[in-house]
């Protein structure tokens, strides 16, 4: 079968990716190999954080993980085993943990976090979806003298590349968020231009839209290989059938290197498993985002439910549910807050967020393929950046300029 453009992948990149090629009039067949959002994008804490702008492979990451390594219910948690792709990622990622590389990074993330947060609040009020979107900020919470003192130094960090916070005391910490806090915070940063929203309601929600402009969602369908000429994709092979695309737009997160390797790309993405869990919310949950900032744990207000995430361990695609770091997540949360165990449980989920060496998300053409754009290895910002990705993919995909500068995130960077 005939088609204008194949997006691989219906997470919230591809089908943003879907939706920007519509609005410039392209026709689309997205292919995803469960149900679109069933991967990271469903289950994720649901932040637009133009405050993580500081990369995953910041200065003193390093030291932290090998500090953690044996520790399994750890907030960063590395399984070991002989890996030869495992090995050459972590090799790239001390690489790019500099002060150096960080200091470029951050104002490339902070402007694509500000943009992709501008189109959010389009798309929502354009299409009319329904995602409890809110932009109340992000409220990073300490209970240690030490955890604050590092909480303020990386606010003054992000603070001087232009980033918006207030740094609060105890007292203003308790008004914010009223009785469910536990007593001994001794303070919070505020990041003022975060926001939130219930990560699979925008996803699903798009997605209705993209199948209303006329774009052809196909779900259960897997792409298991690639035929090429030249420097061109000329078909993929699928578990329904073949298709013969003009333009490809790989989204399919810690997916992405398998379709890759057919195409002989190797992207440096390592799956990084996160974890959450989702209760019915109680009236007096506060209600904005709340990090806890030692337990490393983020507490979102979602509607109707409030959820707890975290963690990152990198141990390759396994799906499989570690209860102890479930555990792990669940007591951070109990000593910050009075009555987590009274909650009413709706669902534990784990996902794998694709991760690159250089905390940097791959986008652009690829380096061996005229008719292959890459939009992949966003880690734990796939939702937070997908609506500037999406349109930044289309732009490409349609031999446009994209108006945002994306040279660090050039897919050949790691040729």
């Amino acid at each position: 079968m005939k088609s204008d453009i194949a997006i691989i992948g219906g997470g919230a990149i591809g089908v943003c990716t879907a939706y920007y090629l519509l609005k410039r009039g392209r026709n689309v067949t997205l292919l995803e190999r469960g149900e679109v959002c069933s991967g990271c994008s469903y289950g994720n804490a649901g932040l637009v954080v133009p405050s993580h702008s500081i990369p995953l492979s910041a200065p003193g990451v390093i030291r932290k993980a090998l500090k953690w390594m044996g520790n399994p219910e750890s907030p960063f948690f590395i399984k070991p085993r002989p890996d030869a792709d495992l090995a050459s990622w972590l090799w790239q990622f001390k690489r790019a943990a500099t002060q150096k590389r960080m200091h470029a990074t951050i104002p490339v993330l902070h402007r694509l976090s500000l943009e992709s947060r501008r189109r959010f609040e389009a798309l929502i009020q354009n299409e009319g979806l329904l995602c409890s979107y809110e932009a109340k900020g992000l409220l990073a919470v300490y209970r240690t003298g030490k955890g604050f003192e590092e909480g303020r130094k990386e606010a003054d960090l992000l603070t001087g590349h232009g980033i918006d916070i207030g740094i609060l005391d105890e007292g203003d910490v308790y008004r914010r968020t009223g009785d469910r806090l536990k007593e001994g915070v001794v303070g919070g940063v505020h990041f003022r231009e975060d926001a939130h929203l219930v990560p699979n309601r925008f996803v699903e929600t798009l997605a209705e839209r993209v199948n209303a402009m006329g774009g052809d969602i196909r779900t259960k369908t897997e792409v298991i290989g690639v035929d090429t000429s030249g420097n061109r994709i000329t078909s993929l092979q699928t578990t329904r059938g073949n298709i013969e695309p003009d333009q490809v737009v790989l989204a399919a997160g810690s997916w992405s290197p398998a379709v890759a390797a057919d195409l002989d790309l190797n992207l440096p993405v390592q799956p990084g498993k996160g974890y959450s869990i989702t209760y019915d919310r109680p009236s007096d949950w506060p209600d904005l985002p709340v990090n806890l900032s030692e337990n490393k744990v983020a507490v979102t207000p979602m509607g109707p439910f409030v959820r707890f995430g975290g963690t990152m361990e990198l141990a390759g695609m396994d799906l499989s549910i570690n209860r102890r770091r479930v555990e792990a997540i669940l007591k951070g949360a109990r000593e910050y807050f009075h009555g987590v165990d009274d909650l009413t449980h709706i669902e534990t989920w784990r996902g794998l967020r694709p991760c690159t060496p250089d905390g940097l998300a791959i986008l652009g053409r690829s380096p061996k393929h005229k008719n292959l754009t890459l939009a992949t290895g966003h880690a734990m910002l796939g939702v937070s950046l997908s609506p500037v990705t999406g349109d930044m993919a289309a732009a490409i995909t349609c031999d446009e300029t994209p108006d945002l500068d994306l040279s660090l995130l050039s897919p050949e960077r790691f040729n």
